[in-house]
């Protein structure tokens, strides 16, 4: 085997070893609904999968998913968004038949280490109310307004008014 193809080769698998690690699982309640924040690290542009689980009655129930199919019972009540090294699954109309044990699985595309899995045990009385902060990231477009209207502030000359 030619040496600088024996390098690129390995180099390739050094990549995608490790390409993303889950730091940080948390919930939290946005009014009545269930927010689940999967944090991760991810050292590669590969394609991110992901699925959300519950674990209750020993009985593993998927929520939302791009790795295999979502229940009937949650499709119609959850949603993911995606934002930088962020995961967040909403669960519309989150009671106490909800409660149980959360588990965010992530992988990335050509990532041979495996799944990056972490769990959370949910219970709605011990939730805490989402962050403000939080709120900014569901509720981005006048966020967005605001910084792309920023050029346009600068391009205005305030000194001659």
């Amino acid at each position: 085997m030619n040496p600088t193809v024996g390098i690129a080769v390995i180099l390739t698998v050094l990549q995608a070893a490790h390409c993303q690690m889950i730091k940080d699982l948390s919930a939290c309640l946005l009014g009545q609904n269930l927010r689940v924040d999967c944090r991760y690290e991810n050292k590669t542009s590969n394609p991110l999968t992901y699925e959300f689980s519950i674990t209750k009655d020993n009985r593993k129930h998927v929520i939302h998913s791009t790795i295999s199919v979502s229940e009937n019972i949650y499709r119609s009540r959850a949603n993911v968004t995606m934002h930088k090294n962020l995961v967040c699954l909403h669960l519309q109309s989150f009671t106490t038949s909800d409660e149980g044990v959360y588990m965010c699985e992530l992988r990335a595309t050509n990532d041979y280490t495996g799944n990056q899995i972490r769990n959370i045990t949910v219970i709605k009385d011990k939730l805490e109310k989402c962050a403000g902060f939080s709120l900014l990231i569901q509720n981005t477009s006048w966020l967005l307004l605001l910084l792309l209207s920023l050029p346009l502030l600068q391009a205005v000359d305030f000194v001659s008014l």
